[in-house]
């Protein structure tokens, strides 16, 4: 994998280390006019050590997938890919099929993390048992979940294998803040690290006063204070999408942040804290 050294990592429960700050990919090739540009971004990515890549089967229908591996082409090695495969393909047979077909995609004969993008009716003993044999198989190398609530994750601790999860990729960010309360200390419980996804909320934080008021005070940017208020966990990883070379350098930037106690207070008394469970936020 390429050089990590400027960015900060976290272990997986397997013991292998992957940045903090990742790449997403929701919402890419939908518009050929970008396609340049999303490439560009990726690849500067990896060169500024955000060598996590987050894409799924669902994305574009395929298409995401396909942009990242065109872009990966020679520096596969460079990436820890993660894709999801859709609730509706997570039958045994299903799984093992979509797993081929996003590896047809991503150019590339195995993916480093594969994920249940969300819990859907297929019996989770099911796919966990497809996950099992795609490692065996070498055609994936760690599994997990995505939106999985704390009662989906008490159920597939009860599932053969389910112990096995890698992470659960989950809404998180200043305005969704209800996996503080359960969801993200049962992880730290069990060493499995969260994956946060939408942590601007597409761009509808970024306008915030309280955002925008943390970011005039260390001149930077919103997004960036959102991100390090996400980053300020241990065991959390981003997973922002950036379509422009400006933004990774953006995202970036970021890990160097610290927000202080009285930015912290701001940003509570704007986004409060929950005080009891709440459910699972998804976009």
């Amino acid at each position: 994998m390429g050089p990590t050294q400027d960015v900060p990592t976290v272990p997986l429960p397997s013991g292998e280390h992957v940045p903090v700050l990742g790449q997403g990919t929701w919402g890419w090739a939908q518009d050929p006019a970008h396609r340049g540009s999303e490439m560009q971004s990726l690849l500067l990515g990896l060169d500024l050590g955000l060598t996590l890549v987050d894409t799924a089967e669902m994305y574009g229908q395929g298409a995401a997938e396909e942009l990242v591996g065109e872009a990966l082409a020679t520096r596969r090695d460079e990436a820890f890919l993660v894709t999801k495969v859709l609730p509706y393909n997570a039958g045994h047979m299903d799984t093992v099929n979509a797993c081929e077909r996003s590896l047809k995609r991503l150019r590339t004969d195995r993916v480093d993390l594969y994920l249940l993008h969300w819990r859907g009716s297929v019996p989770l003993e099911e796919t966990v048992t497809a996950f099992e044999d795609l490692v065996r198989a070498g055609k994936i190398r760690h599994w997990g979940v995505s939106n999985f609530d704390p009662a989906d994750l008490r159920d597939l601790a009860e599932v053969p294998g389910g112990d096995a999860m890698a992470t659960d990729q989950v809404l998180y960010n200043p305005a969704r803040r209800g996996i503080e309360y359960d969801l993200l200390p049962l992880c730290r419980e069990r060493g499995v690290p969260v994956m946060a996804y939408s942590p601007v909320e597409q761009g509808r934080l970024l306008t915030a006063p309280v955002l925008e008021a943390v970011a005039r005070r260390h001149r930077v940017t919103a997004a960036q204070v959102a991100l390090a208020w996400v980053l300020r966990h241990s065991g959390v990883i981003a997973i922002p999408r950036a379509g422009r070379p400006e933004h990774v350098r953006d995202n970036h930037a970021a890990l160097a942040l610290t927000l202080t106690d009285d930015d912290l207070a701001a940003l509570d008394a704007a986004f409060p804290p929950v005080r009891g469970p709440v459910p699972l936020d998804v976009l």
